[in-house]
Order: C-alpha cells, then structure tokens, then sequence
C-alpha cells in the first residue's frame, strides 16, 4: 500500500485540485511530509468519495461549517456521520476508509490529517497529555475510532482562515501554514479533559460530579462551600480533587468554561461584545476582553469583525 503522506518531491508545500469550477472546489495540501489538509467546497446536487488505503498511522480532525458527510469503516464496517458545526478527532492506525459527501448537500468542509510521527515530535513526559494519549491509541490496531467531538467556535475558524490563506503567500509558505496548523492543534487538543487513570473511585466520582455542575451553572456557579456538599465532600478535598484531575483551581476552571462558551458565542455573531460577556458571567466588557485575550492571544471584538 501507498502512504497517504510523503507525496512531497521537489517542493515542500503542494497544491493538489481534485475539483476546480468557478463556484466548487475540492483542494489537497501537503505541507512538508506529514501533514495534510483538504479544503471542500460543494454547492451543486453531486456524490463526492474519496478513498483512503493505507498502513499509516494518523489523526484526522473534520471540522464541518456547512453539510455533513460520513467515514465509512470498511475495515469494521462501520459509519460514523460527521455532522454540520462540529470539530472531530478520529485516529486510525491502519485504514480503509472512504470520506463520502451526500449527493444534493452543500458542503464547506476542512479536514487535518497529521501522521504519527508529526506527534511523536512533541510527545511530553507527562503521560496524561493529550498528544501523548492520543499517539499511545495509534499504536494499537485502530481502523478508525471518534475520540473527540465539539460544536465549531470561533477561535478554530479564525486559525483555519489563516491556514487557508496561506496558499495565497508564497514566501515560506510552508513554514508558516505548518505554525498555524500547529496553532490549530494545540488549540482543539485543550478542549479535550485528561483523567489521570491512577484516580481512586472516589476521586473519579467528585470530579466527574463537580465537573457536570459547573457546565450547568458556569455563568452563575455556586460557592466551594456548596459544590463541595452536593458532591458529598468537604471544601478541602474538593479542591485538592479538582486540581488534581484537571490541574486547575475550580475558579480557574469556571474561566476557562465561560471563556469557550463566549468562543461559541462569537461564532454565532448574534450578539454584541457586551451581551456576551454579560452571557458568561462578567460584569465588565473590559475585563471579559482582557481575560479573552490572554487566554486565546486575540481579542474578541478582532474575532467578531470575522
């Protein structure tokens, strides 16, 4: 079997048109060796497949703006249907896949593959980072498997816009759209939670309690005093726990849940600045941006214009 990377020659940076009209387009990228994205955009009543036989192991993250389409597993012979505002990771160590867009469904899609050894280069000490989780899983025998799935935000568009753009620049245009690709991995990677498997059950069981209750309530979260008693604890366990399991204060955390949901809400442009913030719990439009800014490196307002 072909690999599905390593089709760079002479150039480190190359521009494959699988469709070309004045309205449609199906574009391949590879940057350098390793990494490789397609960019999708379908407006007219036509089944598109792409087929995908290879021995490589790698991560691939649909994110689907418009449409659906489905990665068909015939390995397991499985579907699994990607759908329309959803940023997904899939790994595969050895496939036989097909990508297939519905016929009569208007699609803009951009899917990331990212070889193993891409991975590998970052792999940390700490066991319980998301590369190092996510690269242990493709050394077993996985055809496909969905390990992640999140509503598209704002911040993702705005780095694959950036990466798209890319190809109007030909000056190091390698360099610079592998530093937005990996801009854009580091960003989805932190939406995923790593649990420590050395948890005791007990531990398991408040952080997964608590967690559930702060998603509900973020924008008005109760005190330490009473999360700790509805997850059956005292305030001094509960915040060793939390810290524990998700290396942040639960403050920390409640930031970090407010900040993603103002992510979300600025996708959807409905809403001003202040709305947004007033949303997720900040009183001040000029702390919710200062905060926004030194979490994501861009303001909001700079997102909104988008």
């Amino acid at each position: 079997m072909d690999s599905f990377f390593f089709n760079i020659t002479n150039t480190s940076y190359k521009i494959t048109k699988l469709l070309e009209t004045k309205k449609e387009h199906v574009t391949r990228v590879d940057i350098s060796n390793g990494i490789v994205f397609f960019d999708i955009l379908l407006n007219s009543p036509q089944d598109l497949e792409y087929h995908v036989k290879n021995l490589d192991r790698m991560i691939a993250i649909p994110v689907t703006k418009k449409g659906s389409f489905t990665i068909d597993d015939h390995i397991q012979k499985k579907c699994f249907e990607v759908k329309e505002n959803s940023i997904d990771i899939f790994i595969s160590s050895r496939q036989d896949l097909s990508l297939r867009i519905k016929k009569e469904t208007d699609a803009e899609i951009f899917v990331l593959f990212v070889a193993d050894f891409i991975l590998k280069r970052y792999l940390s000490s700490d066991a319980n980072e998301v590369i190092n989780y996510l690269y242990d899983n493709l050394q077993d025998e996985v055809s496909c498997e969905l390990m992640d799935s999140h509503p598209i935000d704002a911040m993702s568009l705005h780095i694959i816009d950036k990466v798209l753009n890319t190809k109007a620049d030909a000056y190091m245009n390698s360099i610079r759209c592998e530093h937005n690709i990996l801009e854009f991995m580091i960003h989805r990677f932190g939406l995923l939670d790593m649990v420590d498997d050395e948890l005791s059950d007990d531990e398991i069981c408040i952080s997964k309690t608590s967690k559930n209750i702060l998603l509900r309530s973020f924008s008005t979260p109760p005190s330490i005093q009473i999360l700790a008693h509805l997850c059956a604890t005292n305030e001094t366990s509960l915040k060793k726990i939390f810290k524990k399991v998700y290396k942040t204060t639960i403050y920390g955390y409640i930031q970090k849940l407010r900040l993603e949901k103002a992510n979300l809400l600025l996708k959807e442009k409905s809403l001003n600045i202040g709305e947004i913030a007033k949303e997720v719990g900040y009183k001040h439009q000029g702390h919710f941006s200062k905060l926004f800014f030194e979490h994501y490196g861009i303001y909001p307002k700079d997102l909104l214009k988008k």
